[in-house]
């Protein structure tokens, strides 16, 4: 532990958050092997490691991971080894046993919250082993921070009372969920977490908005309160309603109108970018071409040339296709089928994959291009930044949410019991509160009529929204001009002017002539250093915070983007001390 004594002999290093991205940042620094760093680590809860989706705040017995054990970046132990060791009273709640384990399957996801919390109880170990200084300080919530680089300090503000000076703060907080109606309409949800809210026995319809994981992880604890799952002795499931929940159903309303895509086997689960460009690459492409990447570029060397060398039929059925031609074919295929019976489709082409260990190579290549935008995504023109929200991501977000087959059993099971309904809202659709209690859904149906809906049990399943330069919690930050609003810049600056004429707000130009697209969150740079107003990166604070930077980091990957993000941060951090 550190001795406070001492703090000014060393590198003070803060780890704002105790969830998954603390537990990678505090392993790379471990492993560095620099026994000049003091560590604190600040959690408003008393648990670490597991952080929201894991822990009883983002999760409930019926949930489960989208990841298996062979699919988590390396920790300490393996999922495997930690389930030799786990104590029983753990592994019974969740009826796990090394017999019944299997390192390609999903798990539940409060059983992987604990095994992340002993992750993080092994490196504190291995860290006093080493000599490691570190404070782990519990039940404290970060409310402030402020820069102050004459200083060269940056206070972390706690509780709204201390104030604590460090050499380095790494923002490594998770999701966020604000609370706009929840609480002041009566069945009325802004998001479906803590999910034990939503246990509730109902008698009439709940509307669901959204078909991500995020909305069934709703639809899993609607279904638990309300009726059981039945497995028949060939392993078909069926569901029963309770007498009491006769009126129960939910509909789930898409602007697609589509369910997300079936989990199926991984070649590389890990989805590195071998087959991509690398940084020196996109780099030297960026210089030739005035600081700017090319969607199209990275759309031919990211995701085509990878199919080309591991599925050349299917490349050659794509071969021709530029980015939007593409999504076209793809979303019309999907657009054409009833969504459940495209999702039972998907489920069973799913079911081939795992049990041959054939990956369905395109999707892989999908979810690589995807992650593998993380870095470009700010060095790309305005023009084709909105081309990528409006044409890629759509398609993006649901091949690759890889829903795991049990959910996609339980699904099924609902809608055949007539319990599981989509309706295709499209994007002039919203939702309207009522005083009465629930919400008004109003929505132009696949006829063309405009339908208001109301719905006595609503909530949002859109998932982790995100967030804007001015949600971010900490006002020093703001106030200080430490942080500025994450931008890209128009190639055309006729286009740029063309639509700020035309009253698109998030355009501006700036003091330098040019005209630039504002996109969510913060700047920050390759190494997640946050940028002041002048575009001049701060040494001193690190943002992993993702609804945060959400602009230009577009790929929420989980704990491969924990993985990523702190070995860059600790690469800086070394190089700067």
């Amino acid at each position: 532990m550190i001795d406070l004594n001492k703090l000014e002999q060393k590198l003070r290093i803060a780890l704002l958050g105790g969830g998954p991205s603390a537990l990678f940042m505090f392993k790379k620094l471990l492993e560095s092997g620099q026994t000049d760093i003091a560590v604190t680590i600040f959690e408003k809860g008393k648990q670490l490691g597991s952080g929201m989706p894991y822990s009883k705040i983002g999760a409930n017995p019926e949930h489960i991971t989208n990841v298996s054990g062979n699919e988590i970046p390396e920790l300490i132990t393996s999922v495997e080894q930690w389930i030799e060791t786990a104590p029983k009273n753990v592994l019974d709640q969740f009826d796990i046993t090394l017999q019944k384990y299997n390192d390609y399957k999903v798990l539940p996801r409060l059983l992987f919250g604990h095994y992340l919390t002993e992750q993080f109880r092994l490196l504190c170990e291995r860290a006093d082993r080493a000599g490691l200084e570190y404070l782990i300080s519990y039940e404290s919530e970060v409310t402030d921070i402020v820069d102050k680089p004459d200083r060269s300090t940056t206070i972390v503000e706690i509780n709204n009372g201390e104030q604590i000076p460090f050499d380095k703060v790494v923002v490594c907080i998770g999701h966020t969920w604000a609370k706009k109606h929840e609480g002041k309409i009566s069945g009325y949800f802004d998001s479906p977490y803590p999910p034990s809210k939503l246990a509730m026995k109902l008698d009439h319809p709940v509307a669901i908005r959204g078909a991500s994981l995020t909305a069934i992880d709703a639809v899993r604890t609607f279904a638990r309160s309300n009726g059981k799952f039945i497995e028949s002795a060939d392993g078909k499931l069926s569901y029963q309603i309770d007498p009491d929940s006769a009126n129960f159903k939910m509909v789930m309303h898409a602007r697609s109108g589509l369910l997300p895509a079936v989990r199926f086997h991984l070649k590389d689960p890990h989805l590195s970018a071998d087959d991509t460009l690398t940084k020196e690459d996109m780099q030297n492409y960026s210089s030739e071409h005035g600081g700017l990447l090319s969607l199209d570029h990275l759309f031919e060397e990211n995701f085509k040339a990878g199919i080309r060398k591991n599925d050349p039929e299917f490349y050659e059925r794509i071969r021709g296709m530029n980015m939007e031609e593409f999504v076209t074919e793809m979303m019309e295929v999907r657009e054409q089928v009833d969504p459940f019976n495209l999702f039972e489709a998907e489920y069973m082409e799913a079911e081939k994959s795992i049990q041959r260990r054939e990956s369905v190579y395109w999707k892989e290549m999908l979810a690589i291009l995807s992650y593998s935008l993380n870095y470009p995504a700010k060095y790309l023109p305005a023009e084709d930044m909105q081309r990528l929200k409006k044409t890629l991501m759509p398609l993006i977000s649901i091949v690759i949410a890889f829903v795991p087959q049990s959910s996609c059993e339980q699904l099924l099971a609902l809608h055949k019991a007539g319990l599981l309904e989509m309706v295709s809202v499209g994007d002039d659709s919203f939702v309207e509160p009522n005083e009465a209690g629930g919400a008004l859904y109003h929505y132009t149906d696949d006829d063309g009529k405009q339908q208001i809906k109301h719905y006595q049990t609503y909530v949002d399943c859109v998932g982790q929204p995100h967030m804007s330069y001015t949600d971010v919690p900490f006002k020093g930050l703001l106030d200080g001009r430490s942080i500025s609003p994450a931008r890209v810049r128009f190639k055309s600056n006729s286009i740029g002017k063309e639509q700020q004429d035309g009253g698109n707000e998030d355009v501006q130009q700036g003091s330098d002539g040019n005209y630039y697209l504002n996109v969510p969150g913060i700047a920050i740079n390759d190494n997640f250093q946050v940028l002041d107003s002048y575009g001049a990166y701060n040494p001193r604070i690190y943002m992993m915070a993702v609804p945060y930077i959400g602009g230009f980091n577009p790929d929420y990957s989980g704990l491969d983007f924990c993985d990523t993000a702190s070995d860059a941060i600790i690469k800086t951090i070394l190089n700067d001390d």
